[in-house]
C-alpha cells in the first residue's frame, strides 16, 4: 500500500505529512514517559520493528487475482508494544523503506506513514482490537480481535489511499472504480493480515502472557533476553530466506491501478516538488527496489543496530529515574 509521488499533490502531501509529524512527536513525549517504567521497552521496539521490516518484504500470492499482498505489522506492534511505540516503530521501518530502498515516494511520505501506521495503531488498535482481546485475551479471542482488526486497518487505509488520490487531482483514475477495486483487494490482504498477526501474537502469550495484557513489567532479564533473541532471529530468517521466495505479482495497489489505468506505475508530473522529491530520493537510496538478494538482511541489520544504538544511549536515564530516592544506607547483609 505504499503510495507513489505520482498519486499525490503537494498540498495532500503537506497536509499528511503535518499530521504525521505532530503525531509522531506526540509519540515521542509518550514512549519517553513510558520507558522509564520499563526498561525493555527500546529493545523490544528494535527487535519487532525488525522482524515487521523483514515481514514486509514477503508478499504473498492471493488466490486466483494476480496480486499479492504484504502484511504492514501495525496491530502487531500495538498488541506488544502500545499503540504510541508502535506508531514510532512502524514510522521507522517505513522511513527507513522510503529513503533507502524508494519504496514509497519521497513527497507521498506522510501519506504513507498516516494511511498505515497512524490507522492501523491509533484507530483500528484501540478501537477494534482492545475491545474484542479484552485485558487477558485467550487464543480464539486474539484471532478474532486480529482478524477483524486487520480487515478494519487495510480497509481504512485503502480508503485513504483513494481520497488522497481524489483530493489531489493530478491522476485521471476514477474515485468509484479505484475504490470498488482497492476495497476488495485489501479485505483479502487484511485477512493475511490477521491470521499472520494472530499467529504470532498466540505464541507471545505461551510464552510472555503479560505482554498482551499490558501489564506492569516484571524484572526477567532472562526471559526478556530470550524474548529479544527470538525476535531478531525470526527477523533475520524471514530477511534472509524467505524473502527470496516472495511473490513478485503486484501488490493490492498496483493491481488496482493497473486494473484502472492499464499500468501498475504512474508517470509524477513534471514540477518541482515531485521532481527535487525524487532527486532526493534516488540520491538516499542505496539499494533502490531491493535490488540486492541481501537487501532483507541490511535493512533487519540497520533497524536491529539503530535502535539496540539508541536503548544503550538511554539505559543510564532509564536507571537513574526508575530508582527511588532515599537516605538510607545499604545494611551490611544487603
Amino acid at each position: 500500500m505504499h503510495m507513489s509521488d505520482a498519486l499525490v499533490s503537494p498540498e495532500v502531501a503537506a497536509t499528511a505529512g503535518v499530521a504525521s509529524l505532530l503525531l509522531l512527536g506526540a509519540a515521542v513525549r509518550k514512549v519517553t514517559r513510558q520507558r522509564r517504567d520499563d526498561e525493555r521497552l527500546v529493545p523490544l521496539m528494535g527487535v519487532t520493528g525488525a522482524f515487521v521490516f523483514a515481514a514486509q518484504m514477503i508478499n504473498f500470492t492471493i488466490p486466483g487475482t494476480g496480486s499479492s499482498g504484504h502484511l504492514i505489522g501495525g496491530i502487531l506492534l500495538a498488541a506488544l508494544l502500545g499503540p504510541w511505540a508502535a506508531l514510532l516503530t512502524l514510522a521507522s521501518v517505513l522511513i527507513l523503506q522510503c529513503l533507502l530502498f524508494a519504496d514509497g515516494g519521497l513527497l507521498a511520505l506522510g501519506c504513507n506513514l498516516f494511511n498505515m501506521a497512524v490507522l492501523s495503531c491509533l484507530v483500528a488498535y484501540p478501537l477494534i482490537y482492545k475491545p474484542i482481546a479484552g485485558s487477558d485475551p485467550s487464543p480464539r479471542r486474539i484471532l478474532t480481535a486480529s482478524l477483524a482488526t486487520g480487515i478494519g486497518a487495510l480497509e481504512l487505509g485503502a480508503g485513504a489511499v483513494v481520497l488522497e488520490t481524489e483530493l489531489s487531482g493530478i491522476t485521471a483514475l476514477p474515485a468509484g472504480r479505484f475504490l470498488l477495486l482497492m476495497l476488495p483487494i485489501h479485505l483479502l490482504i487484511g485477512i493475511g493480515e490477521g491470521l499472520g498477526t494472530a499467529a504470532v501474537l498466540t505464541a507471545v502469550r505461551r510464552y510472555r502472557p503479560e505482554l498482551l495484557r499490558r501489564e506492569r513489567p516484571r524484572i526477567d532479564r532472562r526471559k526478556n533476553r530470550r524474548l529479544l533473541a527470538l525476535f531478531a532471529c525470526g527477523a533475520l530468517l524471514l530477511g534472509g530466506v524467505f524473502s527470496w521466495i516472495a511473490s513478485s505479482r503486484p501488490d493490492g495497489l498496483e493491481w488496482s491501478i493497473e486494473r484502472v489505468a492499464g499500468t501498475p506505475e504512474l508517470t509524477a508530473p513534471a514540477d518541482t516538488p515531485h521532481t527535487a522529491a525524487s532527486a532526493l530520493q534516488q540520491r538516499t537510496a542505496l539499494l533502490p527496489d531491493y535490488d540486492t538478494s541481501a537487501a532483507g538482511l541490511v535493512g533487519t541489520g540497520i533497524l536491529l543496530l539503530l535502535v539496540f544504538g539508541v536503548a544503550r544511549l538511554l539505559r543510564p536515564a532509564v536507571r537513574k529515574t526508575s530508582l527511588p530516592p532515599t537516605d538510607e544506607r545499604p545494611c551490611a547483609n544487603d
